[in-house]
């Protein structure tokens, strides 16, 4: 069975209640008609209140976010649980990205039980990994990616990645304007799925890996013509209805 590519926008840190709105009226109008490919954002969890009334009534755009914490409840001032994520429709969250182990010094270990969480929760995580440029020139993004899927893979498992989402994001492409090129990527992109088929191929076969860093409605049709690349996480272009319809209808034609 082919696998069905997601394309999903990570707002970040990004927009208010108007912006929330008119995106997502824009992006209704742009994508009504889209079958083929897997659609989702991630505004900020401010916003979701906002984004599940923009979202009501239509089945192609699927509400995410952009982060979870452990704790379904109780004294953790300032954290989100898996159980209000759900309360809002959220399906799609993204964990791993390379903010918030930089910024707030996310470990593997920590992540795996974000993922664990979500598994537990019925959700979908998003697991971004991806290697900074420094590892890259010294050709260790092979090791990288494998420390980091091994994080979830020898605690919970191959089966976790079942109905899981890969979000390939090198560190070095991330809003730079710089992208891998379409076979820098697949190259990785094949790498992890072998990774993953070492456990079971099974699993390796179904599991969604997105490519994100820089895709933008230019350099998008390109890299979903490689086979392991299953749609993107798409930062700074998710922002613009049109831009982002573009790069949706460039996965959906491309894996049709």
């Amino acid at each position: 069975m082919a696998r069905r590519p997601l394309v999903m926008g990570n707002w970040k840190l990004n927009g208010n209640k108007a912006f929330t709105k008119e995106l997502i009226e824009g992006l209704k109008k742009e994508l009504a008609d889209v079958k083929g490919c897997g659609v989702a954002i991630a505004p900020p969890v401010m916003y979701l209140a906002e984004a599940e009334v923009a979202l009501a009534g239509q089945d192609v755009i699927a509400l995410g976010s952009q982060n979870v914490d452990l704790n379904v409840s109780g004294a953790f001032t300032g954290d989100i649980s898996t159980e209000m994520l759900k309360d809002f429709g959220a399906k799609y969250i993204i964990i791993g990205h390379s903010e918030r182990r930089t910024y707030h010094k996310e470990s593997d270990e920590f992540i795996a039980k974000k993922f664990a969480a979500l598994k537990t929760a019925g959700l979908v995580p998003v697991l971004c990994i991806g290697e900074t440029e420094s590892e890259n020139e010294a050709g260790q993004t092979e090791a990288v990616v494998s420390r980091q899927l091994d994080a979830v893979l020898d605690t919970l498992g191959a089966e976790a990645f079942n109905g899981a989402v890969i979000a390939y994001e090198p560190v070095w492409a991330i809003g730079t304007g710089k992208s891998a090129t379409p076979a820098q990527a697949q190259a990785v992109h094949a790498f992890i799925r072998g990774h993953i088929a070492k456990k079971s191929q099974a699993v390796a076969d179904q599991v969604i890996i997105q490519y994100g860093g820089s895709v933008n409605d230019a350099n998008a049709a390109e890299l979903f013509t490689q086979p392991d690349i299953d749609g993107a996480l798409v930062g700074g272009a998710s922002l613009k209805a049109p831009a982002f319809a573009v790069i949706v209808k460039a996965a959906e034609k491309a894996k049709a």
